[in-house]
């Protein structure tokens, strides 16, 4: 009899709906019993974000350096700047809509605060990590600068095996127990009243987040549509298999035959579309830096933190790059943000675990986001390329 496999978004959903059921009548010693799990799951992560921040930002930013010289240089520029559109995009929009639809000063834990959820655990075991996370993050990027330039192959195939291994720790432990760990938040926050608002807060942001990714798509392929002087809605339109495609799949490798094919058929040369699609699909992450910042900013706005452009940039920026790796993990993009939440933002583990379960609720658009915008990059690279030729 062959084996039902449920993905992670329905496991996530059961885990938020079986959360607000059971926690209405569960009895407190059994709850406590979940508080205790999520305060474990909770130090484990904390304890293994800087792991997972080496583990893909360094070997990720070590292979960057293996291309094309300037075409692999123009790519990663109109990437980025790409993906820092989208946030600063998603940071005006947002700031301009959550104070009217969403409640500010709620019940919900304050960040930064220390008010005690109304179930504690029966114990706690301290799981300090090895470094914090800023110092994980400049120690992945000077290790990955060098393994760019370095002719040696002995550091970074051990970067790569030490890859492989945050990767099965993420696939085999991390994700296997997050709807588990949700459950038990959820579970709380029923028990104490608060499940109504996030349930609420979640239903407006995936709103928000659907309109805005429509948005930032238009505006990719208006702007790819000027510079190779072609239509751009029906550019876009050519790229709905792509998007179809990734809503299905949920992955931007998986994607990228698809994408590849759109791309050349809007007519970007072929040696252009095979460079730059796979190079995007690591590098371009507009869709996921849209969908982290709208929902870091909601959860900021309920709990009644500063939301100023001044705190919000050095994240947009980080985020940017800290999620180069990401399309190839399982929950990748989210699990190398926490780091960025938590030491920028200030999110503590019931904070993080929200951000995990609104991320996943969108992770399909996002990703959809992501590769067809892939194709409006590849409209401008060719297009620079074609007036670079003599």
């Amino acid at each position: 009899m062959k084996k039902i496999k449920i993905n992670l978004l329905v496991k996530v959903l059961i885990a938020i709906l079986g959360g607000i059921v059971l926690g209405q009548f569960m009895p407190g010693s059994i709850i406590r019993l979940f508080v205790t799990f999520n305060s474990l799951f909770a130090n484990f992560l904390s304890f293994a974000i800087p792991l997972i921040i080496v583990g893909l930002v360094a070997p990720a930013i070590g292979e960057l350096g293996r291309g094309a010289g300037k075409l692999l240089a123009i790519t990663a520029l109109l990437a980025y700047g790409s993906t820092l559109f989208s946030g600063f995009f998603t940071y005006f929009s947002c700031d301009w809509i959550f104070p009217n639809i969403l409640p500010a000063n709620t019940t919900l834990f304050p960040v930064g605060a220390s008010a005690e959820p109304v179930f504690t655990p029966y114990f706690e075991v301290a799981m300090p990590p090895i470094m914090d996370v800023m110092t994980a993050l400049l120690l992945s990027f000077t290790i990955g600068l060098g393994l760019s330039y370095i002719n040696g192959h002995v550091l970074k195939d051990g970067f790569n095996d030490f890859k492989e291994i945050v990767v099965l720790l993420i696939e085999v432990v991390i994700i296997p127990l997050l709807p588990l760990h949700i459950f038990g938040i959820f579970l709380n926050m029923t028990a104490s009243g608060q499940v109504f608002n996030v349930i609420s807060m979640f239903l407006k942001v995936i709103v928000v987040i659907f309109v805005l990714h429509i948005l930032i798509l238009l505006i990719q392929f208006t702007v790819a549509g000027l510079v190779s002087r072609k239509n751009p809605l029906r550019l876009l339109q050519n790229m709905l298999p792509a998007y179809a495609t990734a809503l299905g799949t949920q992955s931007s490798a998986a994607t990228i035959p698809v994408t590849l094919a759109q791309t050349i058929r809007n007519g970007v040369r072929k040696n252009i579309a095979i460079f730059v699609i796979p190079l995007c699909a690591t590098i371009h992450l507009a869709g996921s830096t849209m969908k982290i910042v709208a929902c870091a900013m909601a959860i900021m706005f309920m709990t009644a933190a500063p939301v100023t452009l001044w705190n919000l940039s050095g994240f947009i920026c980080m985020l940017g790059i800290a999620m180069v790796a990401a399309p190839g993990v399982p929950g990748g993009a989210i699990m190398a943000a926490l780091g960025l939440l938590q030491s920028m933002l200030g999110f503590d583990e019931t904070l993080q675990a929200l951000m995990i379960a609104l991320y996943i609720a969108m992770d399909s658009f996002g990703t959809a986001c992501n590769v067809t915008g892939d194709g409006a990059i590849a409209l401008v690279v060719d297009r620079i390329a074609q007036d670079k030729q003599p």
